[in-house]
């Protein structure tokens, strides 16, 4: 009687947890740093899903990993709560709305010239989102960096990546900063190594078998639907450093080298982004979508899931694969004291994405007091995140 009680509780805890994944999903504006503290916000203060000490080491270990890193942290939450199958229906919730949201706009561009009339509400959702990623810099600073040495780590961190953009030199930077703290914490200790025990090799073998077997589909066929696939999983497989490193990437792909849209059409997407709750790498989606308006509304259809799934895939297939081990090592004194370098860093990488996504905000009264209202309205109020993106599609189609 006790088991049964006990199953049907853990099964209504879950039910809860998917509902509270897919209010997440329909309000969590801004990216992967804002997503970090709604998380703490839902998951970890209201819900009590996890500890606020288990959340800052899983979004340690995903920015670690290639990928979405806030889709892979809520995945690998659902995936401690309930094991792998749990943790696919946790991806399927939270990147849904998201990817239905920007694959259907695309379809809905594609019916109509695309003049600047059409995406004028547009036009202050981008100081918007330099509120939010200011937002987001000043709560990882005050989350994360708390020693003095820290302070040096954030600022080395923030001018190299501003002088140099390459997605790969976030995971490097993660690496020295964390061997750093990792030095200065467990100098004098002497700790035996964790022996790992029961790697999932098979995992490895399916996301190296899909890879493979895509690229030489895509190859061998020439299936834009395929290579749609094959290109968003390399993407998915490769990219450090969240949307903002996947976009310059898709935007050379998909449109200066492979042609399948247009300028403009890939930037009203980027628009649009800014307005969509969610994963930021839903932008495969629309780019999914977009690439395929050759071949008529059910072609964007499948063309929107083919990209979808592509770009998904390999982060929770990598965390089938390293999150076990990632359990077994995360204990070792130098892995454990590693962690807060790693932190330090990514919240350098915060700094340096808020500076990049200023720079192109045209400097006149109106992009200035957007910017500065979002700040101030996220800092001293409770205003809903909905409501703040909703005011200023509102204020760019009024004003």
């Amino acid at each position: 009687m006790k088991s049964m009680k006990a199953t049907r509780f853990r099964k209504f805890k879950n039910l809860l947890f998917l509902i509270d994944v897919l209010k997440l999903a329909l309000t969590a504006f801004g990216g992967p740093q804002i997503h970090f503290t709604m998380f703490k916000k839902h998951l970890v203060q209201k819900k009590q899903y996890l500890s606020e000490t288990e959340l800052i080491e899983l979004n340690s270990f995903c920015s670690m990993l290639p990928g979405p890193t806030s889709t892979q942290t809520i995945t690998t939450i659902g995936y401690k709560i309930g094991g792998p199958a749990f943790a696919f229906l946790t991806l399927g919730i939270w990147i849904l709305p998201a990817s239905i949201f920007m694959g259907t706009l695309a379809i809905f561009l594609t019916q109509m010239p695309l003049d600047s009339p059409k995406i004028v509400f547009f036009k202050y959702l981008q100081p918007m989102a330099s509120g939010f990623m200011i937002y987001a810099a000043y709560k990882f600073i005050q989350l994360f960096v708390t020693k003095r040495y820290h302070w040096a780590l954030l600022v080395t961190t923030t001018g190299i990546g501003i002088i140099e953009s390459s997605p790969f030199l976030i995971p490097i930077l993660m690496l020295i900063g964390g061997l750093i703290t990792s030095y200065i914490n467990t100098r004098g200790k002497v700790e035996k190594p964790q022996v790992i025990q029961n790697i999932n090799w098979d995992k490895l073998a399916w996301f190296l078998g899909i890879f493979a077997l895509a690229a030489i589909i895509g190859v061998g066929t020439q299936s834009r639907l395929v290579l749609l696939f094959e290109n968003n999983f390399r993407y998915g497989s490769i990219v450090f450093g969240g949307g903002n490193a996947l976009i310059p990437l898709m935007y050379n792909q998909f449109v200066d080298y492979k042609h399948y849209m247009t300028g403009s059409e890939f930037l009203a997407g980027i628009g649009l982004l800014q307005a969509c709750p969610g994963p930021v790498f839903s932008i495969a989606s629309y780019a999914g979508a977009m690439s395929m308006k050759d071949y008529g509304v059910f072609g964007q259809i499948s063309g929107m899931i083919s990209a979808t799934v592509g770009i998904f895939l390999p982060g929770i297939l990598l965390i089938f694969f390293v999150y076990p081990i990632w359990n077994q090592i995360k204990k070792f004194a130098p892995i454990y004291n590693a962690i807060e370098g790693i932190n330090v860093i990514a919240a350098g990488f915060v700094v340096v994405s808020a500076y990049l996504l200023f720079l192109p905000v045209e400097l006149n009264e109106e992009n200035m007091l957007v910017l500065l209202g979002t700040l101030f309205l996220l800092l001293s109020t409770k205003v809903p995140t909905p409501l703040i993106v909703l005011g200023c599609i509102l204020g760019g189609y009024f004003f």
